[in-house]
């Protein structure tokens, strides 16, 4: 079971933590290292801006660029006729740490390299 919409914790394959808030997130990742795992919106491309706020700059921040999975069909990258995944953060200094090209997983074993832009 997983939440739909919202933010999930699994560590070691287990169900740690459903539908959690952002303080909670802090909470639960603090000290540990972490890998998020997100899709853009289907049509608009937000990876972070948009009905995620539980992430915030500074999850994000302490997660690191380098942790953060995104995955979306190759239709849905399609769908966007060659415009970036947009992150919206509410921190210029975040959103700048994510801008440029970032991975993301098509398929079983199959990767793209995409770009990723602010809406400044």
């Amino acid at each position: 079971d997983n939440t739909l919409l919202g933010v999930d914790i699994i560590q070691n394959q287990q169900l740690v933590a459903s539908d959690v808030t952002s303080k909670q997130l802090i909470e639960l990742t603090q000290n540990k290292t972490c890998k998020l795992v997100v899709t853009p919106i289907g049509g608009q491309g937000h990876v972070f801006g948009r009905g995620n706020q539980q992430l915030s700059p500074r999850i994000i921040s302490k997660i690191g660029k380098d942790n953060i999975i995104i995955i979306a069909t190759k239709a849905k990258l399609m769908a966007l006729n060659s415009r970036p995944l947009i992150v919206d953060t509410g921190s210029n200094e975040v959103d700048q740490l994510l801008t440029g090209f970032m991975p993301v997983t098509t398929g079983y074993n199959d990767q793209v390299l995409y770009p990723v832009a602010s809406p400044q």
